[in-house]
């Protein structure tokens, strides 16, 4: 479907996006590009690129689709590089996981918003990280959030939009304002109280000896705790107006039930409980849908090709 792709950035999620495509066949060339010398030998070695190259110009030398997986906090001086090029009619897309800070530093890098700019967020992940990691299958079945803007050429839109489906990614077109907002909620929220009940713990227990007493609940609850300290840093101040939104909201609702327990209200204790009950519910049937609906893809799939 296109010549050249350039994935700058050669981590988990631009491995994975570099390794699935090359696998499709759908490009003539993938190529990537990451400063460290390892990872750029690795990301040949495991197949996960064509070539790889340390300058961001020799490697966009007649790109037709350049990904930033970059941290968020480098995007801005990524896109000023590119700003600097000529990138003919490259379509430029990214990963970030805000969406406002990476469209504000687009628009100032190119002194105005780019038309050939797909703003984009896969909603996926793993507790692996680096180019060793790269999994061409790690999108099937998850939600990627494409953030198109007033500018964007719908023909970039829909090129960007087909690739991620080419993945097996369920994909979706929303406001950058509405994703900030709902990945506030979502997942940048509860990163931060997994972390700051971990540490509020850790550093009031000498030796963390607490943990000796958890259980299964504290780990599922804590796992997320265990991510990238600097990536969340980055994603926390990225996002940040959208978070704080959020943890006002949440803070707020804390205080209802900090003041239910206070008093001994048993019933407002239990309205709440059984409202997030129900909730939780709903939100394992989305989950349980998903899983069949992929499923019945993946039988489908099997199906053609015995055929």
């Amino acid at each position: 479907m296109i010549g050249r792709l350039v994935v700058v950035g050669l981590g988990l999620i631009g491995g994975s996006f570099a390794k699935g495509l090359r696998e499709s066949g759908l490009c003539r060339e993938v190529v990537g590009v990451d400063l460290d010398p390892l990872s750029r030998e690795l990301a040949v070695e495991l197949g996960v690129v064509d070539r790889c190259e340390a300058d961001l110009a020799v490697a966009c030398q007649g790109a037709d689709v350049i990904q930033l997986a970059v941290p968020i906090l480098a995007m801005e001086k990524m896109l000023g590089l590119l700003a600097g090029m000529d990138l003919g009619r490259a379509i430029l897309t990214d990963v970030g996981s805000a969406k406002g800070n990476v469209v504000r530093a687009a628009a100032r890098a190119f002194a105005g918003m780019p038309s050939r700019f797909v703003p984009g967020h896969p909603i996926a992940g793993s507790e692996q990280s680096g180019v060793r990691a790269s999994n061409g299958a790690l999108f099937r079945r998850h939600k990627v959030i494409l953030t198109p803007l007033a500018e964007t050429d719908p023909s970039a839109l829909a090129t960007v939009d087909a690739l991620w489906r080419a993945l097996g990614a369920d994909v979706e077109h929303m406001q950058v304002e509405r994703h900030d907002e709902v990945l506030a909620a979502t997942s940048h929220l509860p990163h931060l109280l997994a972390f700051g009940l971990v540490d509020s713990l850790a550093k009031r227990n000498e030796n963390l000896e607490i943990f000796r007493y958890a259980a299964g609940g504290f780990r599922d609850f804590t796992r997320i705790a265990g991510s990238d300290p600097v990536m969340w840093h980055d994603i926390f101040l990225a996002n940040r107006d959208a978070v704080l939104r959020a943890l006002d909201t949440f803070r707020a609702d804390l205080d209802v039930l900090r003041d239910a327990v206070d008093a001994g209200d048993g019933p407002q204790l239990l309205e709440v409980f059984q409202r997030a009950q129900a909730a939780r519910e709903h939100f394992g049937r989305i989950l349980a849908r998903r899983a069949r609906k992929g499923t019945l893809n993946a039988n489908d799939d099997h199906k053609e090709a015995r055929s």
